[in-house]
């Protein structure tokens, strides 16, 4: 709006559209800014490799979590949750085998698809520690390098929801669920 030109009075029907321009204008800046953000687009292969990858980690995440003892729902193993997660990872892997060539939305695997890749093998890194050191450990080494190395966190809210993380996870699972995780530190 120019110099020249009066603002419309608060609540009048000219100041209503002044403001469905400016929102509208700022939408379509978002927009163009998100659109030029976002990797090329893949097609219906990158859908079935994506699936295929996330039915095989789901496998070998629920062949871990059965070497811990699943336990009854009564008295649940350490590897229970983490068998029905990993279940439930590979029945929507399953699905999206399924659905995968109808699918237009995949995008192409880039560099900071390795973001990805590399968090999940710190997540079986996890699953590998725990039963030789402990709980306590490696779940502070996940959180540190999930939200310092690939989320660009700063050091001093790195370490902070590490620990607090840490400290409530094992809160929840060893007091609270009466989960039998390997520790170190006993309370």
């Amino acid at each position: 709006m120019s110099e020249t030109q009066p603002r419309p009075a608060p609540g009048s029907e000219q100041d209503d559209a002044h403001e469905r321009d400016i929102l509208a204008e700022i939408q379509a800046e978002v927009a163009r800014d998100l659109a030029e953000e976002r990797p090329p687009a893949g097609g219906p292969a990158y859908q079935v490799v994506s699936a295929a990858a996330l039915l095989v980690l789901g496998l070998v995440a629920a062949f871990l979590a059965h070497g811990y003892g699943l336990g009854s729902l009564r008295r649940p193993g350490p590897g229970l949750w983490p068998f029905i997660v990993s279940l439930l990872v590979v029945v929507l892997a399953v699905v999206l085998l399924v659905v995968a060539r109808r699918l237009t939305d995949t995008e192409r695997f880039t560099r900071s698809s390795l973001l990805v890749l590399a968090g999940a093998a710190t997540f079986v890194g996890l699953g590998v520690l725990l039963p030789v050191v402990g709980f306590e450990i490696p779940a502070v080494l996940l959180s540190i390098v999930w939200l310092r190395f690939l989320g660009g966190e700063s050091w001093r809210s790195t370490i902070v929801i590490s620990v607090l993380t840490t400290a409530a996870f094992y809160g929840l699972f060893l007091y609270g669920l009466s989960v039998p995780l390997p520790h170190l530190i006993a309370f």
